[in-house]
């Protein structure tokens, strides 16, 4: 029995399954949370800290660290971005 996906690449694999965006929303999640939680520990600040900074709530802060929350809309991550002296970028390719 010979394998259909070998020598295909990951991706192709995730679309073919029609999971490709899915997958990369959550690997986006996933840097996001990993991203900011290194900041709050770098910087020894607080969620409530950072949330105050952010202008929004303690409740948004713990989403944003939550690496299966897909839910984080554009505006948030630019801001979380700027917050945190980094730039955002988007790429459609």
């Amino acid at each position: 029995m010979k394998n259909q996906h070998i020598g295909s690449s990951f991706d192709g694999f995730l679309e073919e399954e029609g999971i490709l965006g899915e997958a990369q929303a959550i690997a986006v999640a996933r840097v996001l949370a990993w991203e900011v939680s290194q900041y709050l520990v770098e910087h020894n600040t607080t969620k409530t800290a950072f949330a105050k900074v952010l202008e929004t709530s303690r409740m948004q802060v713990d989403r944003l660290i939550d690496p299966e929350d897909t839910s984080v809309s554009l505006n948030t991550m630019a801001k979380v971005a700027e917050v945190m002296g980094k730039k955002l970028e988007f790429r459609l390719v």
